[in-house]
This record gives structure tokens, C-alpha cells and sequence, in this order.
């Protein structure tokens, strides 16, 4: 503005002094000063208008880097703990199968030892008698014999054709010193009328436990320490205590064949040394 008012005082000051012709001329080139000074002013506003805008683009994109490097920064130490979590995890499964493969190879060899005990009772007590079975449940060896076979009716006393049946028995036990073996005696649901010592049938069905386990170890010469007396009455029969003939099959003694705890998990142990090894 400042500059319009000198050029229009310049130009009062030349009318008076210069001719009409010279006067149309510097009003033309006033002119188009003025419309050039207007087209510059136009385009400086929209200049900075234009600056504005992109400074405040700028700015955004500023921030928004600066999100973003936060963002990725709080990525990389998410990434980097998850990665850390999975590998423990995954260590974690891997401690865990190879206990459960260890665990299961001690079982294995568990079962074949089991396996072998059952054969060597077949082979020398034999299958052909119905009243002596042998077989295996949850990796324990059972031999079960008849109560006729041990003892005379409401007797605790070893028959002499029992003897011949828990030498067998004595073989395959004396073949297995790291084996224990528990005689459990098992009785009818009669109610027991003999007199002496005995009460009732936890009494008989103890007594018979300890009477063969005193043939196993004073007569065949089995280890005591392998062996483990139970009695258990009337309470586990295999068949509705209702006839004879299912009394004659509740009475009976079952002889458990089984390693002990402490052989079990050293055979845990030392094939958790081989696999570490």
C-alpha cells in the first residue's frame, strides 16, 4: 500500500508537468503494475495457504511416525516375550513327553518282566487245573487256588496236597528275589463257629494267609522279606455268595506276584538315565 501511495503522489506530481499522452502511459503501466502486484498477492495467500497445509501434514505424518516407531518398539518386545513364552512352552512339552516316554518305557519293561513271571508260573504250576488260575491284571501277576485245594473245610491248617502246589509257586517266587508276594486270604459269607483263637472270618481269612506263607518260608525256603500276609473276609467275592457252589469259588486264597515299589521306580530312574545320557 505503502508503495501505491508514493506511485499515485509521483503520478500527481507528473500531471502537472507531463503532457496527456505521457500521462495515459503511466497510468497503463500503473496499471498493470497494480494487476500484477493483485496476481502476486493472490498467489503469495494461496502460497501460504498451501504451506500451511502441508506443515500441518506434515506435523500429522510427524506424529504418526512417531506412533509408529512407538508402536513397532512395543511390537518388538511383544514379539520378542511371545517368542521367549513359546520356547518355554515348548520346552515345557518336550520335558513332558520325554517323562511320559521314560515313564512308558519303564512300563514296557515292567510288563515284559511281568510277562515272563506268568509264563514261568504256567510252565511249572500249569493251566490244566480249574482250580488254580493264573493271569495278569494292571501289570500284576494273580495266581488263585481253591481253598480245597489249601485247607480243609473251617481249617487254617495246610493240607500236604497244597505243599506240592506252593512248591511251584516257591520256584518262581525264589526266581524273582526283587519281587514281593502277598498271600491273600478270601472267605465265604458263612459266619465262621470254630473255636480257639479265631473270631470270626477276618480271622480264618488272615490266619490261612499266614499259615501258607509259613510253608512258602519256613519249608521252601522263600525269602520272608518278599512276603506279605492280607486277609480280606467276605468282602471281595467273585460271585453272589447265593449257592455251594459259588461259596466253594469265593473261598479261595489269591497269591499277588508283584515289584516292588521301590524296583518299579528305579527302573524309572535308570532309563532316565540312559535317556539323559
Amino acid at each position: 500500500m505503502k508503495k501505491i501511495v508514493i506511485a499515485l503522489s509521483f503520478f500527481m506530481l507528473l500531471t502537472s508537468c507531463v503532457s496527456k499522452k505521457q500521462y495515459a502511459a503511466l497510468e497503463a503501466k500503473n496499471k498493470e503494475t497494480q494487476d500484477l502486484l493483485n496476481t502476486c498477492t493472490v498467489k503469495l495467500n494461496s502460497c501460504l495457504e498451501e504451506k500451511a497445509g502441508l506443515t500441518a501434514t506434515v506435523n500429522g505424518l510427524k506424529d504418526q511416525n512417531q506412533h509408529l516407531i512407538s508402536q513397532s518398539k512395543d511390537m518388538t518386545v511383544l514379539t520378542t516375550k511371545g517368542a521367549e513364552n513359546i520356547e518355554k512352552a515348548l520346552e515345557s512339552i518336550k520335558e513332558k513327553d520325554l517323562k511320559i516316554s521314560r515313564m512308558q518305557d519303564a512300563l514296557t519293561k515292567k510288563d515284559s518282566v511281568t510277562l515272563a513271571v506268568v509264563t514261568s508260573l504256567k510252565a511249572s504250576v500249569g493251566i490244566s487245573d480249574p482250580d488254580i488260575e493264573i493271569n495278569v491284571e494292571k501289570g500284576v501277576v494273580f495266581i488263585q487256588i481253591a481253598d480245597k485245594l489249601l485247607f480243609k473245610s473251617g481249617s487254617y491248617d495246610v493240607t500236604d496236597k497244597a505243599k506240592s502246589v506252593l512248591a511251584k509257586v516257591a520256584k518262581v517266587v525264589n526266581d524273582k528275589p526283587d519281587f514281593e508276594c502277598m498271600v491273600e486270604g478270601n472267605t465265604d459269607n458263612v459266619p465262621y463257629n470254630g473255636s480257639g483263637i479265631l473270631l470270626d472270618n477276618w480271622d480264618l481269612s488272615v490266619k490261612r494267609s499266614t499259615s501258607i506263607i509259613r510253608v512258602l518260608a519256613g519249608d521252601l525256603g522263600v525269602n520272608p522279606a518278599q512276603l506279605i500276609a492280607a486277609g480280606r473276609s467276605s468282602y471281595t467275592p467273585l460271585v453272589a455268595n447265593d449257592t455251594p457252589e459259588n461259596r466253594a469259588k469265593n473261598r479261595r486264597t489269591r497269591i499277588v506276584v508283584l515289584p516292588k515299589i521301590d524296583q518299579f521306580y528305579e527302573m524309572v530312574e535308570k532309563e532316565m538315565k540312559k535317556q539323559q545320557n
